[in-house]
């Protein structure tokens, strides 16, 4: 069973979020992947573009993280273009397109933890002091006497 329902008109992601099927274009070509002779004859290569900032389902922050997130699949105009040629038949390819967006999709819902600047501790203030002092010793100990 894949990880996400596909229905005819929308991509549903969660209970929240449905992407309507007008932001997912497809388009198919040539695969270069396993299939022998097939390969030749049929278009199996999926290759799935989402217009991301058409998409009026996702806010903002989530279209920030989702560029962030995917920038690999990011082109110069907004939209993820994702391509998938792994497996010989063009529905499973379309699939696999389908459920990688979903992933990235998902990956972007979550909001990342914000980051707590600390501060050192007071032994490892400590430490590295004596480590300073002690270099200081060694290389003081290398001068040269003065009679």
């Amino acid at each position: 069973m894949p990880a996400f329902l596909f229905h005819e008109a929308m991509l549903i992601i969660n209970d929240k979020i449905c992407i309507s099927d007008e932001y997912l274009n497809f388009s198919f070509a040539r695969s270069s992947g396993p299939g022998g002779q097939n390969v030749n004859k049929v278009n199996t290569q999926a290759q799935l573009r989402f217009t991301l900032n058409d998409c009026p389902e996702l806010n903002s922050h989530i279209k920030n993280r989702l560029q962030r997130i995917a920038a690999r699949y990011l082109l110069a105009n907004g939209d993820i273009q994702i391509t998938s040629q792994q497996h010989r038949s063009q529905g499973m390819n379309r699939q696999d397109c389908l459920d990688k967006l979903a992933d990235l999709i998902r990956k972007s819902l979550v909001r990342p933890k914000p980051r707590i600047a600390t501060k050192p501790t007071a032994a490892s203030k400590r430490k590295r002091l004596d480590n300073k002092k002690k270099r200081a010793d060694i290389k003081q100990k290398r001068s040269k006497i003065d009679y």
